[in-house]
């Protein structure tokens, strides 16, 4: 879990050569909240077979499918704000410190929190999506 917040203040994440920064992933993520928040209803199982093989579009639609399938995941609706608010919520923090464990390689801290919040039969696409919004993610 220590790895996970040093990685949450914006600091390179272990073993990679791009910098990520887990701010901007937050705003991104806000956005395509936003934008999909009145698209209809989209099976977390299914998404994961249908992402494309075209690397720029698979990162899009991965973050549109990882926020339109997250309350399947949560098992509730998530609290995510508007992009640029200064206030943080639970489940934005979350999943950040999710997507830095992941991104660091530091699978000890993202299960434990992918088993503090989310169900065995959700976990393996959970992180396959977040996953791959985080390593193909290059905002700055």
């Amino acid at each position: 879990m220590t790895q996970a917040l040093r990685q949450v203040s914006g600091q390179h994440a272990v073993g990679t050569t791009r910098y990520f920064n887990p701010e901007s992933l937050l705003d991104h993520l806000r956005h395509v909240a936003r934008a999909s928040r009145c698209k209809g209803y989209i099976d977390l199982f299914g998404a994961c077979a249908t992402l494309s093989g075209n690397r720029a579009v698979a990162t899009q639609a991965a973050a549109e499918v990882l926020v339109r399938c997250l309350s399947q995941a949560l098992g509730r609706r998530p609290v995510l704000y508007r992009v640029g608010e200064q206030e943080t919520s639970f489940d934005e923090k979350w999943l950040i410190a999710l997507a830095c464990s992941l991104k660091s390689g530091d699978d000890t801290s993202a299960t434990f929190l992918l088993h503090s919040r989310v169900p065995v039969h959700a976990r393996r696409n959970l992180v396959f999506l977040l996953r791959r919004v985080a390593d193909n993610f290059t905002g700055v």
